[in-house]
């Protein structure tokens, strides 16, 4: 910095302040002169010194499950763009949905390599959670319940799923496959999802038939392949709720093959709205659970605690309100 100076003939305070965008401190013909002196010798802020300066990694974590199907990678992407505003890289693991590998990565040796960290709960408890002593800002993300003393970002599965079925029955449809489903007492995404299935059902009167709420993973395969065995099988349906829009996707692909018109015979709605479902033919109706507001509200509690640790207040609990985005995989309502 005290070359640039030198060689542009400014203070290197002059030089910091074109560095770090404190333009109001400086003329535009000035600015313009460092930029230019900067360019010519090839100066590069070292952020290792200054964040060594400022007891600071300059990495924010980000813990997952895995990255298929899609959701976790697409947030990866989400939680990258923001945080990079902030000057923070993300950097992600998995932890295969496994308790121990959740619990390590909150470690105090783990979280030191991080300012902050995001962890995905799935199969973690809240004794679990409560008897850990943290000293780096953690956001946890997902349905599982956890301590009151975290900050908190999750869907309303629930609400979500309801939503979508309440769709596919107002639209005609009385035999509502569910893709992924669960039992509706299981604090999971599954068996929350299954809640607001039932919740539907008997809301508007509906039979649920047990026999169409079917146990399968999450991916394209796995919807393909149950779909493909309900045809072969001969249960009558004319609905498809899927957990993820992956399993749509797959559900789609397999109503194809065996001549079943979408939305025509058969309706279909996925969950997540990912990415790849505006470009399925016919396009993918989906619950949008607020993937940006979450994301908007991960990065900002997670940036509250790292820049003032001792004011960030109470811990806080964000659930964005879901909304059905509506294509051509189900009737117009």
């Amino acid at each position: 910095m005290t070359d640039v100076a030198r060689r542009a003939g400014v203070s290197t305070m002059t030089v910091s302040n074109v560095i770090n965008g404190r333009v109001q401190r400086v003329s535009e013909s000035t600015r313009l002169r460092v930029l230019a002196v900067i360019s010519e010798l090839g100066y590069q802020v070292n952020l290792t010194a200054r964040n060594l300066r400022m007891g600071r990694t300059g990495a924010v974590g980000l813990a997952v499950p895995g990255f298929a199907p899609g959701y976790y990678a697409q947030l990866a992407e989400r939680l990258a763009d923001r945080f990079a505003a902030h000057g923070m890289r993300l950097a992600v693991e998995r932890t295969g949905g496994n308790r121990v590998a959740e619990l390590d990565a909150l470690t105090a040796p783990r979280l030191s390599g991080y300012d902050g960290f995001v962890l995905s709960v799935v199969a973690g408890e809240v004794a679990d959670l409560d008897r850990l002593s943290l000293d780096t800002p953690v956001v946890l993300i997902g349905e599982k319940a956890v301590p009151a003393r975290f900050d908190h970002v999750l869907m309303d599965n629930v609400g979500g799923a309801r939503m979508a079925t309440e769709l596919l029955i107002r639209t005609g449809s009385q035999r509502i496959v569910l893709l992924a489903g669960a039992g509706e007492q299981d604090e999971t995404m599954p068996g929350l999802r299954t809640r607001g299935y039932r919740n539907a059902h008997a809301a508007t009167g509906t039979t649920v038939r047990d026999e169409l709420i079917v146990s399968c993973g999450f991916s394209v395969h796995h919807g393909y392949a149950a779909v493909r065995d309900l045809v072969g099988r001969g249960v009558p349906f004319d609905a498809v709720f899927a957990l993820t829009d992956s399993a749509a996707i797959g559900a789609l692909r397999a109503l194809a093959d065996t001549g079943r018109r979408v939305p025509e015979d058969v309706q279909v709605i996925g969950f997540d709205n990912l990415d790849d479902s505006r470009f399925t033919v016919p396009g993918l109706t989906t619950v949008e659970p607020g993937n940006d507001e979450m994301a908007d509200a991960i990065c900002a509690l997670l940036m509250e605690r790292i820049d003032a640790p001792s004011t960030g207040g109470a811990a806080r609990v964000v659930m964005p309100e879901p909304r059905i985005v509506e294509r051509e995989s189900t009737r117009s309502t």
